[in-house]
């Protein structure tokens, strides 16, 4: 038995479902303004009392904070790359209000350096102390970024160490964590991760003890934004990884619901209509990265069109064939508490609880990236074999059972801009939580 909560800025849905996946109970409340642990009280208190084996909440907390400028704590941000990384300065292209709220300093420091072993630079132990030394007082969380971490992450390792033995026991987030390539949108989830820790805590620690009291003995998870889950421990390590999950909760709802593992959902609420696309019942992703509060980041969300309530059927004509794949039209579902508003389409039972359905039956999940060197085709199987543990091994450390942990995908691209036979490898993994 399993239950799923979906916070909303309106609403909040909750819903119980049996081991089969089939609905038992769902209601609807009204959300609690700056208290998602609050709506998640008041929505399962309304269901019956059962034993559940885990809990599964869609937030919007963490989305919230970083659109309001609000709750955020002081970052100062590390680079590590020597003269290559000096091109772009850290925090560049953000919206002025939100850099303001989040800066506290950035240090480029050398080290790195080259895609063989042999080009690689020392770090600059040095310049890591002083940049230490100069946010002291004022950087409430550490962002370290390494222009190479996707090839090896151990010189941001090393300059955590040095940050933490000047600033003592803070937050310190890593871009060589979050696996994704490109610097700058690594460097911009990284920097909004640590930003993000002090809303995370709180929202883990309240969410811990509400469902401790109403549900004790399960397992509490929340979504993320590739539709799968984590455990509340990994939420309040990785924050920004629950950007985006709400809207891909309901995805999955919808596509569950309707029983298609590729649609185009419209989502109809209050004051908007969010339209995205399932492939292979897992949310499409944002075409060449997200952006999260006008700052491109590497997180994965689902690419949404959203179109304004009361809304011209044109728009949302318009909006759901730019999500089409190709010429085959895939079906529209229409969930959500406007629903009955757009009559095209499938509008599956329970629709207008989607979210919550979708966060109770998602898997817990963990991705990898690698930027590898791989000469010949043994050798490439070979790596790919090591991202697919790597990412095994993530979906693990965010609460899935480890053996029932499968990958969902492997994909190696080319990268034919980079000398010599360089390969980015990706992996995708996802199984049950654990119930220990």
């Amino acid at each position: 038995m399993r239950a799923g909560v979906d916070v909303g800025p309106t609403n909040t849905d909750a819903a119980h479902l049996a081991d089969d996946g089939s609905v038992l109970a769902t209601v609807k409340v009204a959300s609690v303004p700056g208290d998602p642990a609050a709506g998640v009280r008041a929505a399962l208190a309304r269901l019956p009392r059962r034993e559940l084996t885990h809990v599964a909440v869609g937030l919007r907390a963490t989305a919230a904070s970083v659109v309001r400028r609000q709750g955020l704590r002081k970052v100062g941000v590390l680079r590590i790359g020597g003269a290559p990384a000096r091109a772009v300065r850290p925090l560049s292209g953000w919206p002025p209000d939100l850099r303001e709220a989040v800066s506290a300093g950035y240090a480029i420091v050398d080290g790195g350096g080259g895609l063989d072993p042999e080009d690689w630079a020392p770090l600059d132990r040095d310049a890591v102390a002083r940049f230490a030394s100069g946010v002291a007082g004022r950087a409430q969380a550490v962002a370290v970024a390494g222009l190479f971490s996707p090839l090896d992450g151990d010189q941001e390792r090393e300059a955590a160490e040095i940050v933490r033995a000047e600033l003592g026991d803070l937050p310190i987030a890593l871009s060589a964590d979050l696996g994704s390539i490109g610097l700058l949108e690594r460097e911009n989830a990284t920097v909004l991760d640590a930003a993000l820790s002090g809303v995370a805590g709180a929202l883990a620690d309240g969410l811990a003890a509400t469902l401790a009291e109403l549900c004790p003995g399960a397992a509490v998870l929340v979504t993320r934004g590739d539709g799968t889950l984590m455990s509340l421990e990994h939420l309040a390590r990785h924050p920004g990884l629950s950007l985006g999950s709400g809207p891909a909760s309901v995805l999955r709802g919808a596509g569950v619901l309707a029983g298609l593992g590729d649609a185009v959902v419209a989502d109809v609420g209050a004051r908007r209509i969010t339209v995205g696309a399932l492939a292979g019942g897992f949310p499409e992703e944002a075409v060449g990265g997200a952006e999260i509060g006008g700052v491109p980041v590497g997180f994965r969300v689902p690419s949404l069109i959203r179109v304004p309530v009361p809304f011209d059927p044109a728009d949302l004509a318009e909006a759901v064939d730019r999500l089409q794949p190709g010429p085959g039209r895939l079906p529209l579902v229409v969930v959500g508490g406007g629903a009955e508003s757009v009559p095209q389409g499938l509008h599956p039972p329970h629709g207008k609880a989607a979210g919550a359905i979708g966060a109770a039956v998602s898997p817990v999940g963990g991705q990898y990236e690698r930027i590898v060197r791989a000469p010949d085709r043994s050798a490439l199987a070979q790596a790919m074999e090591a991202v697919a543990e790597e990412a095994r091994a993530a979906a693990v450390r965010a609460g899935a059972d480890p053996r029932h942990v499968r990958i969902l995908e492997a994909a190696d691209t080319r990268l034919a801009y980079l000398p010599g036979p360089f390969v980015k490898l990706r992996a995708r993994a996802a199984g049950p939580p654990s119930r220990l």
